[in-house]
């Protein structure tokens, strides 16, 4: 029961039911039209009219091979699990249509063909209009400014929650913090509060618990927006714009004559890019005048432009050209004022001005050509208020502001307008409402467009500006975002912000600046991203630019068709993702290194790849990972790689889809080709038949293969038989991965054959995962004796037990041992291993890896006993993994020991095991103490142990790697601790994962980090 003091000012007798025929009327009557921005033509226009469908993709189907698009009025169905939203965020970029979908969702309710039966009432709030009120309101308010008039049955209506839908448009245009504490919020609709905290109660449903919400914002506001959202049951969908379709049925809705828009939508399909872009609605309404504009005076149709600054300029001057000497003379007066006035809003977060703002930029009769003026109501007058025709022509006359050449006065204290190199700084932080003005801004830099605009604009630009942002992009952002580390493929963040640059760069459209610009990036990884056509277009333009790229990847990336969306014959439409063979040759054809995993490639690709290997000598590694290739793509893939002129070393067909059907082929190539070295068919259903094929052409003379990975194929002892052969044959195979397959002891028996091979050249062998026992320990150990190649040996996941081990201690104390590299973790292992292990330190001078981790059973008194063996001065062992041993307290001091005395222990896994305080206590002290380490892992670090690790960060002289993993026990004083070391002049570290900061927020910025030090943050999203 709400319990509201509401005044009911004339006929209490009108019912809900009844008021409500004459809401929808009214609401009928105020969206049927839109304001045509076209200000020559001056005349509102129906929105049914004009308004042409845009695709709709559910959040989590965007990374989907199968994106089906939905409608407006899918929004709240529910999920798998039967759950219906009760907040829908409606993301789309600037110009996309998320006002005009929100003002058509108003209108198909009203007209009662959507949401019927779920909602009896849907109420529009515009958040750039509230930005401007300062008196306080209530929810019911914001009800009755949707009324038309103050006697709707506001308590009647508020009585059912669950049957309202706000709409909340522009989330991005407010200019609140919504910082304020979660106490501070009304419970009461009819409670009078500043309209940030009325606003943030209905978003954080504080207010009106069961009513629904539906939020549009640009991506740029997000974070922002999930602080208001949390634990809410929400939904996530994108507008990505017009399908073709879509865009033809946009250009004869716009031009109501069919000849001419037949002819406008045909020149405009022939230029690629044009045809791209317009696939956002607010190009594709600039497009569109232009054209009109141009048709109407009896011009040629000319084909424009290739970004969307030239298009906005496009339309900038269609309007001049139009106008007669005395108005063209007001335009060239106002634009400087205008500029200022887009600047200080773009700064101050103004997108509403009232006449006090637009007359202190010498704005005094408003230029309509850009400018809509809007009456206000405020209190009991009304007020003149004026915005852009839209918010993405600001953002084009804020960074023309920057642009134009500025006369010498006194810098104004009041403005809120900051230098270049501010709006460049602000930039680096992380994606935000200015990265469009930004791009804008590199695109008006460009020398032909800056030409254009002095002759058409008659004004002069600044010179200086485009040598600041030259040595911006070289200085700045490229040189920290862009170096190949982890950081950029586990930060999607970061790497939307490399995406953001790739525009900025393509808009500028200048070679030479370009690549300089990107002349020392040499690799590059992009992850977990849609590609729409536009990005698709600059990251080629990007890429080709890179003239030092030797390596790229692109990990789960899809790639979104032209006709996502279009008509299909059927009753069930089912749009993927293309297959994105034009933008894969692309790049294969620029980088030496070329990984695409998990972006939806099919074997329809592998003709074209074949083309290319056999063209391209430069390409050496091509991995096509986690695509659905198939044995058919396989077979033409080979036959690039027969030929003569293919230079490719390394091919990684991981979970490809193939069968042993593909063997054969795949043999074919190995007898053949001089340069392949590694093949990684790993994931497939090969089988003990297709192996034998490949064995066919690994024991041909001419195989170069070093290479073989395998893992999780199917196969059986069976094919043990035929390793064995190659083992014994092969002059150039150093290694082999059979993990993951089904080999058991007698496997490893029948290998053991062919590892004792004299000729056997094999270095590293992985057996992880393969069914073996203790048993087959006897063999490994004899092969350890015998050969004189082995380094690496990976048994980890198999049932060895102590047994096992013992055996094959035998074979690792022995002085023909060569062996490097052992993996033994989740072996089953317990402390009474761990006394044959200290013999093989004190005796073995080859071993300088061994990992043990996952061996619950070690506990302290296994590792104390490898600490006798790990002091002793004959022990090489550089690299130790004790992760999840079973180890606290009473295990560090001896870990310490060894800290102190090692000579060659450099880094060491402790992670997963609970030390406690007093455990790090004495750890860091072994640390502080002429410690060689140079790479440390642990967790379950507290606040107290911090401030001891701070003191190694002080002192320690070679410790360069920490990764502290999940701390929920550190707080805030445990992070501050922690940088105070990291700010020591004398720390040496380098990396530090972001998993230090799990219950911080807002988490620093990376490279607010890398001011105080020169760590690098990993991050793990």
């Amino acid at each position: 029961m709400l319990y509201c003091n509401i005044i009911i000012i004339s006929n209490a007798s009108v019912t809900n039911s009844a008021y409500r025929v004459k809401y929808k009327e009214h609401i009928r009557n105020k969206y049927s039209a839109i304001i045509d921005m076209n200000a020559r033509l001056g005349e509102n226009v129906k929105l049914n009219s004009r308004y042409t469908k845009l695709i709709i993709v559910n959040e989590h189907q965007i990374m989907t091979k199968h994106a089906s698009p939905i409608t407006i009025a899918n929004l709240f169905d529910s999920d798998k699990d039967g759950q219906s939203p009760q907040i829908v965020v409606l993301l789309g970029a600037a110009g996309i249509g998320k006002t005009l979908t929100a003002r058509k969702i108003m209108l198909d309710w009203a007209c009662e063909e959507l949401y019927q039966s779920r909602f009896d009432y849907v109420f529009y709030i515009n958040c750039r209009k509230i930005n401007l009120g300062s008196e306080q309101r209530s929810v019911e308010d914001m009800i009755l400014k949707n009324c038309p008039d103050q006697n709707a049955p506001t308590k009647e209506i508020l009585m059912n929650p669950e049957k309202l839908l706000f709409i909340i448009d522009g989330f991005d245009e407010l200019r609140f913090s919504f910082n304020q504490p979660t106490s501070n919020v009304c419970s009461d609709p009819c409670e009078k509060q500043p309209v940030e905290i009325v606003l943030s109660s209905l978003l954080r449903k504080k207010v009106l618990l069961k009513s629904y919400l539906i939020i549009t914002t640009r991506p740029t506001a997000l974070e922002k927006l999930g602080q208001c959202l949390k634990g809410e049951c929400c939904a996530y969908a994108e507008i990505l714009g017009f399908s073709e379709n879509e865009r033809k049925e946009y250009f004869y809705k716009f031009f109501g004559n069919e000849e001419q828009a037949r002819r406008a939508f045909n020149l405009v399909k022939r230029n690629e890019m044009l045809f791209t872009m317009c696939f956002v609605p607010i190009a594709c309404w600039i497009i569109c005048t232009v054209l009109k504009q141009q048709m109407e005076a009896g011009e040629d149709l000319a084909q424009t432009s290739s970004t969307i600054t030239g298009v906005y300029m496009l339309y900038l001057f269609s309007l001049i050209k139009g106008l007669s000497s005395t108005s063209k003379q007001q335009v060239h007066d106002n634009l400087k004022g205008l500029c200022s006035l887009a600047a200080h809003g773009i700064w101050r977060k103004n997108i509403l001005f009232e006449e006090e703002d637009v007359k202190k930029y010498g704005l005094d009769k408003p230029d309509s050509l850009f400018l809509n003026e809007n009456m206000f109501q405020k209190g009991i007058d009304c007020e003149h208020v004026y915005n852009f025709i839209h918010l993405s022509f600001q953002e084009f006359f804020a960074a023309l502001f920057y642009v134009l050449e500025k006369e010498e006065t006194v810098e104004d204290s009041e403005t809120a307008i900051q230098p270049v190199e501010k709006l460049f700084e602000k930039c680096e932080k992380s994606r935000n409402y200015l990265m469009l003005t930004v791009r804008f801004l590199f695109g008006l830099l460009n020398k032909e467009r800056m030409k254009e605009m002095e002759k058409n604009l008659h004004c002069k630009f600044s010179t200086k500006i485009k040598n600041n942002l030259l040595m911006w992009v070289k200085q700045k952002p490229f040189s920290s975002l862009f170096n190949y580390d982890e950081k950029l493929f586990f930060d999607t963040e970061r790497m939307t912000f490399c995406l953001e640059y790739f525009h900025c760069l393509y808009e500028i459209q200048e070679t030479e600046l370009v690549k300089s610009a990107l002349n020392h990036f040499m690799k590059l990884k992009l992850a977990y991203h849609t590609f729409n056509k536009m990005d698709q277009i600059v990251l080629q333009f990007c890429i080709k630019n890179c003239c030092k790229l030797e390596s790229l990847c692109l990990e789960d990336c899809k790639f979104l068709t032209e006709d996502l969306n279009e008509d299909s014959p059927g009753p069930s439409k089912q749009p993927s993702v293309k297959s994105p063979i034009h933008i894969v040759i692309a790049l294969v054809c620029v980088s030496l290194t070329c990984s695409f995993y998990s972006c939806g490639l099919t074997g329809a690709c592998c003709g074209d790849l074949a083309a290319v290997l056999r063209t391209k000598q430069s390409l050496t590694t091509l991995y096509l990972s986690d695509n659905k290739l198939g044995d058919a793509g396989v077979r033409l893939l080979c036959e690039g790689l027969k030929h003569p002129n293919c230079k490719l070393q390394s091919l990684g067909l991981w979970k490809c889809n193939l069968t042993g059907a593909c063997c054969r082929d795949l043999a074919a190539v190995l007898r053949t080709s001089q340069s392949l070295t590694e093949l990684l068919p790993s994931d497939n259903n090969l089988r003990d038949a297709g192996l034998r094929q490949l064995c066919e052409g690994l024991t041909h003379p001419n195989c170069k293969l070093q290479r073989l990975e395998v893992w999780k194929c199917n196969l059986t002892v069976a094919a043990c038989v035929d390793l064995a052969t190659v083992l014994s044959t092969s002059q150039s195979l150093i290694k082999l991965s059979l993990s993951d397959n089904k080999l058991g002891d007698a496997g490893v028996q029948l290998l053991y054959n062919g590892l004792t091979h004299p000729n056997c050249h094999l270095q590293r062998l992985h057996l992880f995962k393969c069914d073996l026992t203790g048993a087959c320990c006897r063999d490994l150990a004899a092969v350890l004796r015998t050969s004189q190649s082995l380094t690496e040996l990976d048994l980890h996941s198999n049932e060895l037990g102590d047994a096992g081990v013992q055996w094959l201690c035998e074979g690792l104390t022995h002085p023909n041992c060569k062996l490097q590299k052992l993996g033994l973790q989740r072996c089953h292992l317990t402390g009474a291993c761990c006394g044959d292990l200290t013999t093989v330190l004190r005796t073995n001078q080859s071993l300088t890896e061994l990992e043990l981790g996952a061996n619950v059973g070690l506990g302290d008194s296994g590792v104390q006993q490898l600490c006798e063996g790990l002091k002793h001065s004959n022990c090489k062992l550089q690299r130790l993994d004790l992760w999840d041993c079973g180890l606290m307290d009473a295990g560090c001091m001896d870990l310490a020991a060894v800290l102190r005395t090692s000579q060659s222990l450099t880094e060491l896994k402790l992670s997963h095991n609970k030390l406690g305080d007093a455990g790090v206590k004495l750890l860091c002290e072994g640390l502080k103490q002429n410690c060689k380490l140079q790479s440390l892992s642990w967790c379950n670090i507290t606040n107290a142990g911090c401030g001891d690790l701070a003191d190694v960060l002080r002192i320690n002289q070679y410790l360069t790697k920490l990764m502290l993993g999940y701390n929920k026990d550190l707080g805030d004083s445990g992070v501050r601790l922690l940088c105070e070391g990291l700010k020591d002049p004398n720390c040496k570290l380098q990396m530090l994962d972001e998993k230090v900061f799990p219950n911080i927020q807002p988490k620093p910025p990376p490279l607010q980090l890398e001011t105080i030090t020169p760590c690098s943050v990993i991050f793990y999203h």
